[in-house]
C-alpha cells in the first residue's frame, strides 16, 4: 500500500557531498514529520536529523552544520543534502516516515529500505 524509496547513496572521498532522497507513495492521506536514520554493522539504528510538515528541523550534533534536510510536501518527498562527509558518516541511510493513510485516522511510522553511503579515499 506504502512505499518509502531512498536512493543517491554511493561511494564519496572524505570531504566530499552526496544528496540522498526519499520519495513516498501509495494511499498517503498525510505526512507528518520524515527522518533520517542510519546504521552501522553491529550497532543500533541511529537518529540523525527530522524535519516536520511545517519545515521545523532537529539535527543530531555529529551532523550539525554539515548536512541540510527539506522537503517538497507536493511531492511527499525528503532530501538530505551531505557535505564534508567524513569516515564515520559510512553507514545504511534509512527513510523514515509518521503517515496516516486514505481512510484511516491512526499515525503509523514507515521505513525505507535503505540507500548505502560509504566515505572512504
Amino acid at each position: 500500500q506504502v512505499q518509502l524509496v531512498e536512493s543517491g547513496g554511493g561511494l564519496v572521498q572524505p570531504g566530499g557531498s552526496l544528496r540522498l532522497s526519499c520519495a513516498a507513495s501509495g494511499t498517503i492521506s498525510s505526512i507528518n514529520g520524515m527522518s533520517w536514520y542510519r546504521q552501522t554493522p553491529g550497532k543500533q539504528r541511529e537518529w540523525v536529523v527530522t524535519i516536520t510538515s511545517g519545515g521545523h528541523t532537529n539535527y543530531a550534533d555529529s551532523v550539525k552544520g554539515r548536512f541540510t534536510i527539506s522537503r517538497d510536501n507536493a511531492k511527499n518527498s525528503m532530501y538530505l543534502q551531505m557535505n564534508s562527509l567524513k569516515p564515520e558518516d559510512t553507514a545504511v541511510y534509512y527513510c523514515n516516515a509518521l503517515m496516516t493513510l486514505l481512510g484511516t485516522r491512526s499515525l503509523n511510522s514507515y521505513w525505507g529500505q535503505g540507500t548505502q553511503v560509504t566515505v572512504s579515499s
